[in-house]
């Protein structure tokens, strides 16, 4: 089993001079779940290298026993410092694709024709795509086979717009993901404001919030596991 996991390259949170990038929990939670499952793990990221850290998320407050795991792991920091360029993969050699979020997917990955086409092209050869938190916003341009929105009819979640009100970024982000997955014609459902939640419509996996980044990938084994 081998899992492709992308991250963002972003990490200027709009014009207010503060850093962004991808949330810790969202990257180490399922991470270890697939590399405790037996998964080899690739680390890909529109830029390559090491991707940028949102700081706010290795405050004491957002530090979990995993999100601790992973910074004294020696290998898996290695792994999060030299990741692969999004532009030189494809989801062929992968049996799954993860994205995790932070705010920085909405500026780079939901802009990324590359980004827009791996998923697509996944979902088309069968194999299932997970987002999570605010990573759901990069299917803002992807298309299903018939030209529709990707998200049009089906079942979705993603941060919703009474959490980012929570964390006062409504006015700072592109875009809000509750807004742009309905304005898609997605079948938006939440649970409440950080609470997990994980919504799953065929091959497509999506998490609410950093909480719903562990249940998203457990999700997305058990898809494995089924077949």
């Amino acid at each position: 089993m081998k899992i492709l996991m992308v991250l963002t390259s972003h990490d200027q949170l709009g014009d207010t001079g503060r850093k962004t990038g991808f949330w810790l929990e969202e990257l180490a939670a399922p991470y270890y779940l697939f590399k405790d499952a037996g998964a080899e793990v690739v680390l890909a990221s529109p830029k390559g290298g090491r991707p940028p850290l949102d700081p706010k998320s290795n405050e004491p407050g957002f530090q979990t026993d995993l999100t601790r795991r992973f910074q004294a792991d020696g290998e898996a920091n290695a792994i999060l410092g030299d990741t692969v360029r999004l532009d030189g993969v494809t989801h062929d050699g992968f049996d799954a694709v993860f994205y995790p979020g932070g705010h920085g997917p909405l500026w780079d990955l939901a802009e990324d024709p590359v980004s827009v086409r791996l998923i697509e092209t996944t979902l088309q050869a069968g194999k299932p795509v997970t987002l999570v938190c605010h990573a759901p916003g990069v299917l803002r341009h992807a298309k299903a086979p018939d030209g529709r929105p990707l998200v049009d009819g089906r079942d979705v979640t993603g941060f919703t717009n009474t959490e980012e009100e929570a964390v006062g970024l409504t006015r700072v982000v592109p875009f809000l993901v509750e807004d742009e997955l309905k304005r898609n014609g997605g079948r938006f459902t939440k649970a409440d404001d950080w609470a997990p939640y994980v919504v799953a419509d065929g091959l497509l996996i999506t998490g609410q919030n950093p909480a719903s980044s562990g249940p998203a990938a457990g999700r997305l084994l058990e898809r494995l596991a089924n077949g």
